[in-house]
């Protein structure tokens, strides 16, 4: 199953509410990305066109695309997440016996879910402190801070994200990065 068909049909493997919650925030990450992802294509042919045959580019065309980046970049961060395709460094971690990986991933997970709950703290007290700095984006008019609500909502999504999968792994007898993602590696070399 592809990547696009998996987020399709993506359930969660956490039971009652939890296993809601991780659905729904998959359902959210997946809008936020592709709604960004096409808006930003949009926009930048938009402006090429502008400026190609009509002569002049649209004035607010990189602030949007700016705001988009952000967005796409913390609504990625959950996503990575939620499918296990955050980079690992697993020497250590591939040599334990089962056991040990899993209790490993539990901790990993938690710190993890700790850091990125502390990085949305920081992120809050960034945006209060730019609405009490009255900034402006000079294209758009409107407060710089809005631009910026995206980081605290990624990483409150990713903490949650992690935190559900410290959970599966307290609740399972296998190893899992994400809570959909079983751990393991896939052979994807081909032989020429």
């Amino acid at each position: 199953m592809s990547d696009e068909e998996s987020e399709k049909h993506y359930r969660s493997g956490l039971p009652g509410p939890l296993g809601v919650i991780d659905t729904l925030l998959s359902k959210l990450e997946a809008v936020l990305l592709a709604m960004g992802v096409l808006l930003m294509a949009f926009n930048t042919i938009a402006n090429v066109i502008a400026r190609f045959v009509f002569g002049n580019s649209i004035f607010f065309s990189g602030e949007i695309n700016r705001i988009l980046i952000i967005m796409i970049t913390f609504a990625g961060i959950g996503y990575a997440a939620r499918h296990g395709r955050h980079i690992r460094m697993s020497a250590i971690y591939d040599a334990l016996p089962v056991g040990g990986r899993r209790a490993l991933m539990i901790i990993i997970s938690l710190f993890t879910s700790l850091v990125m709950f502390f990085l949305c703290y920081y992120a809050v007290i960034y945006i209060l402190e730019q609405q009490a700095s009255g900034r402006v984006l000079p294209a758009l008019g409107f407060e710089i801070w809005w631009i910026y609500v995206w980081a605290p909502l990624g990483f409150l999504i990713t903490g949650i994200q992690y935190l559900l999968t410290a959970i599966k792994n307290l609740t399972s007898k296998d190893v899992y990065l994400s809570t959909g993602v079983l751990d393991g590696y896939k052979d994807t070399e081909t032989e020429v």
